[in-house]
């Protein structure tokens, strides 16, 4: 009587329950669950009918947000194969490491990608077939749409799923060294569902933008989630804020996901591009440590309720989330958002999660003392594909070792200090980067702010920051300076203020501090 945990059975489910409640909008397309699943059964039956793809067999996607692509997650690991979401925003050179990587035999294309994905085709000999999700013809692709009608009542030959098969490989962002695939299984990616879904209850009423890349850790498990429950996928290729505010009201938006980052950029939006939120809409953020300024702006100014999770693309990705409790209801608003930045308790069923010291112990629940964030449990990834030395280094003695830097609070909470890369020692002290970064985002003239360690002759080395201006405004770096005097002890203040137009990122949106780093020889003689 066991069936496997898998988002495969959702899908099942869904389509049993909702088929005539709208699943997708995007743009002029509007899919029934009827709909979106038929043509999700037709692509896995294409999928083993031309292709030859069976179980195991990796399949690649490099597209935006769409509902095409929304389709592939269920259309490619219903049949056993495994998808290989591929983050678009990457250099050509990425994607062919990813897909060669991979040993994907068949990658499916967005036509804005096709002339990046040619230009390296010749180093791709493993690939069988290149298919574009949509346009007209082009020399050497096959077209999904005709292959899809020729045969409209194609259904696929179903394997049994075993929950300990991958359901996908996703990529790390590669910031300082080639990418990871990261082996997500299936049950891997269904506790992530149902734990989020236990703590954050969502209905067939809710109508979910895709303010988050589909690409990012399965979209946060997003991309099953809200089909989970029956809910509506709006589509939205990227996050510009005035088509973000534009859907918010016509389509009655009730929920999103959002990193910090695309928080900041809503919150700095001109009035004139703000829209009401026709009810209650939830903002489940996370990707790096929300400064509680920002959370202050966006339940305060928009009205939006955010939820904070905490996880890593190795956890699939949720493992605690910053869990509301009846008595932070009576505390001030400025209160509330600083107990909201933390990243909270382990999520029901995730696995357990302790923050240790250098020899493996669990530090004390003072809120001061600093160790990593190590987890174990139903959420972390089976491994590195194709890579047992990084995995053997990630995994050791049953925890997953995550280089986070946190403290953990009498009543629980884990809060994050640093990466332990990104801790800034001074003067024989331990500086947290993301503390004076919170500091500094309290400061109005301030929309954005990295803070990174640098060589000093006297200290080691002491913070640094790079500020962007809010629009409109102008940075002072003395009174920048004299605000951060105020707020922390003065060995924590930055010993430099540089005024940047914005600062460098990755392509899923994490700023890159280790390329902050190498700018000293060029601040050095300003």
């Amino acid at each position: 009587m066991k069936v496997a945990l898998s988002p495969i059975e959702m899908m099942r489910r869904a389509w049993r329950l909702y088929p005539e409640r709208e699943a997708v909008v995007d743009g002029d397309v509007r899919l029934t669950y009827h709909e979106l699943f038929t043509r999700s059964d037709r692509w896995s039956a294409l999928l083993q009918r031309r292709y030859g793809i069976g179980h195991g067999d990796r399949v690649a996607l490099i597209s935006p947000n769409s509902h095409t692509a929304l389709t592939a997650f269920t259309a490619v690991p219903r049949i056993g194969a495994v998808l290989v979401p591929v983050n678009f925003r990457l250099a050509a050179d990425d994607f062919a490491y990813i897909v060669r990587h991979s040993g994907a035999r068949v990658v499916f294309v967005h036509p804005d990608l096709a002339p990046a994905v040619e230009s390296i085709r010749d180093e791709l000999p493993g690939v069988e077939a290149f298919v574009l999700l949509s346009g007209g013809a082009r020399a050497g692709w096959d077209l999904l749409e005709p292959l899809l009608a020729e045969d409209p009542d194609a259904r696929p030959a179903l394997p049994e799923i075993d929950e300990d098969d991958l359901i996908t490989i996703n990529y790390t962002s590669g910031t300082t060294a080639r990418p990871k695939g990261v082996m997500i299984t299936h049950r891997n990616a269904a506790i992530n569902v149902l734990d989020v879904l236990a703590h954050v209850p969502m209905t067939p009423h809710d109508r979910y933008l895709w303010t988050l890349p589909m690409f990012h850790a399965n979209g946060w498990t997003f991309t099953w989630i809200v089909t989970a429950i029956g809910g509506t996928h709006v589509s939205l290729p990227r996050p510009d804020p005035a088509h973000v505010f534009e859907l918010v009201e016509q389509e009655r938006i009730t929920f999103l996901c959002a990193a910090p980052t695309v928080l900041i950029g809503l919150a700095n939006a001109p009035e004139e591009l703000r829209r009401p939120a026709a009810g209650r809409l939830r903002v489940m953020t996370a990707g790096a440590p929300p400064a509680a300024a920002t959370i202050a702006r966006v339940e305060g100014e928009l009205g939006w309720e955010i939820l904070h999770i905490y996880g890593l693309t190795e956890t699939t990705p949720m493992i605690t989330i910053n869990e509301r409790r009846p008595e932070h209801d009576a505390l001030p608003a400025d209160e509330r958002a600083r107990i909201k930045a933390r990243q909270g308790v382990e999520l029901v069923a995730s696995g357990e999660l302790r923050v240790v010291d250098l020899t493996g112990n669990e530090v004390p629940h003072d809120g001061a003392t600093t160790g990593e964030i190590t987890v174990r449990g139903n959420v972390v990834m089976a491994g590195y594909f194709d890579d047992p030395v990084a995995t053997a280094n990630a995994i050791r003695d049953g925890w997953f070792h995550t280089g986070d830097a946190a403290v953990v609070h009498p009543d629980g909470f884990v809060e994050i200090r640093d990466r332990l890369k990104d801790v800034i020692i001074s003067g024989g002290e331990n500086i947290s980067s993301v503390e004076v970064e919170g500091v500094l985002l309290r400061h109005p003239a301030v929309a954005e702010v990295a803070v990174v360690g640098m060589p000093d002759e006297r200290w080691g080395e002491t913070p640094h920051a790079y500020v962007v201006p809010r629009s409109g405004a102008t940075v002072d770096p003395g009174a920048l300076h004299a605000f951060a005097r105020e707020h922390l002890a003065h060995f924590k203040c930055p010993s430099a203020y540089h005024v940047v137009d914005e600062l460098p990122r990755t392509a899923t949106g994490k700023i890159q501090k280790y390329v902050l780093r190498g700018r000293r020889s060029a601040i050095a003689t300003q």
